[in-house]
């Protein structure tokens, strides 16, 4: 089997981890991956998953397998990968692992090369690295690819952009705007993770201090929250007026980034989208001042203008490097821009990304189903799925919920019974 990770005998310890991570994983381990057992729904199907590898990913990959899948794992970030787990997935899961945390650019491509020679029929992606390498290198490969799934936002504009150019060449599942994903996933992990990984960065106390969040959608909202609780004070700052409105109205102060960026001691960007944290910005900032990203890609801070700007640079922590301006300021970027939560911390808790992996394992059921009949676009995933999901998670958590009763059910079909 071929594979490149870090150092093989780190594998008892992420085997230990990933059973950790699988008992809060109640939806992907029992209800799902046990009737993947018994049907076999994926047999024969080479998936080529570009994602982060964690402890959850995982699991999502021996759910994935143990339905009869050949699959095939890399990194969807340079700084995202738990090294014991690559090593574990290889050694007890014999599933083929391309991935090395801090890895350079050029071994990152490597890897998504080594999963693409594979001549996948599904892929799964978290950011449309692979499907992006796919398409412009490897058009040879298209006619095997039944169709492939999207775990983030950022991946979604990506591939909505490739969609309306006439690029993509496939259907693909956006299993990020899943309600049973995005409302959870995307607001309570990356809200705790976030938080998580900003504090073991730098030990710092957040309360008292103000926290810029750049972006309000899913993802900034579960910042924001987390932060207040925390005890700090919030700014967000927006582009979208609704979500600014939005963000007022939950009690959070709204303001541009020039502005916020000489009050802030905390930044975090969670757009998707470029240099949000710019040279201007950073000229106003207080001596330091706390500059991080919970986005995908590590563009969303102009790290390129920092450089530009510092007349030192050290690293003083593990993932955080201080940069000294010329008028004697310091500037803290922690995780080189990269994804906070996953660098310095270890992502979203097994229990929110229980729900997203479940969708990712049962959209890639419905591709193999249904996927002949789909034009190459963005698709949702289907409602039954979505619904599907939220079921399986309340019977797992032992929740009941009440039944439209006959007479609900027909007064809602009605348009003649009024008041």
């Amino acid at each position: 089997m071929d594979f490149h990770v870090k150092d093989l005998s780190l594998a008892d310890k992420g085997k230990d981890r990933i059973e950790w991570a699988e008992m809060d994983m109640p939806v992907l381990r029992k209800e799902i991956r046990e009737r993947f057992i018994k049907e076999q729904p994926l047999k024969g199907v080479k998936i080529a998953a570009c994602l982060h590898v964690t402890t959850e990913t995982a699991n999502l990959m021996r759910t994935l397998k143990e339905g009869g899948a050949e699959v095939y794992l890399c990194a969807s970030n340079p700084l995202s990968t738990q090294d014991d787990v690559a090593a574990a997935l290889v050694k007890h899961y014999d599933i083929p692992v391309f991935a090395i945390k801090g890895e350079d650019e050029e071994t990152y491509y490597k890897h998504i090369e080594a999963v693409l020679s594979v001549k996948p029929n599904i892929t799964m992606d978290d950011g449309a690295d692979l499907i992006s390498t796919l398409h412009k290198k490897h058009q040879e490969l298209i006619d095997n690819v039944i169709g492939g799934t999207e775990e983030t936002t950022t991946g979604v504009i990506r591939l909505k952009a490739m969609a309306k150019d006439g690029a993509l060449k496939y259907p693909v599942i956006a299993v990020n705007e899943a309600l049973t994903k995005h409302l959870f996933d995307n607001r309570y992990g990356t809200g705790q993770s976030t938080i998580d990984g900003i504090l073991r960065a730098t030990n710092r106390l957040l309360s008292g201090s103000v926290f810029v969040v750049a972006g309000y959608g899913w993802c900034g909202r579960g910042v924001a929250m987390r932060a207040r609780g925390m005890g700090a004070e919030v700014i967000v700052t927006e582009v979208d007026p609704i979500k600014a409105i939005e963000a007022r109205m939950d009690g959070f102060r709204v303001m541009p980034m020039s502005e916020a960026a000489k009050l802030g001691d905390i930044f975090c960007t969670v757009t998707g989208n470029i240099n949000v944290i710019r040279e201007e910005h950073f000229k106003v900032m207080k001596d330091g001042a706390i500059v991080s990203n919970s986005g995908h890609f590590n563009v969303e801070i102009d790290i390129p203008a920092l450089e530009r700007m510092a007349v030192k640079k050290r690293r003083v922590r593990d993932f955080v490097d201080e940069y000294t301006l010329e008028d004697g300021r310091r500037i803290y970027l922690l995780a080189e821009g990269r994804l906070v939560n996953l660098s310095a911390a270890e992502g979203h808790p097994a229990s929110v990304m229980d729900m997203s992996f479940a969708n990712q394992a049962l959209s890639a059921e419905y591709l193999v189903r249904e996927g002949k009949n789909l034009k190459p676009d963005v698709y949702v995933v289907p409602g039954n799925i979505d619904r599907k999901v939220a079921e399986l998670k309340l019977k797992a958590m032992g929740i009941e919920i009440d039944q439209l009763t006959p007479e609900q059910v027909e007064y809602l079909n009605s348009w003649e019974m009024g008041t």
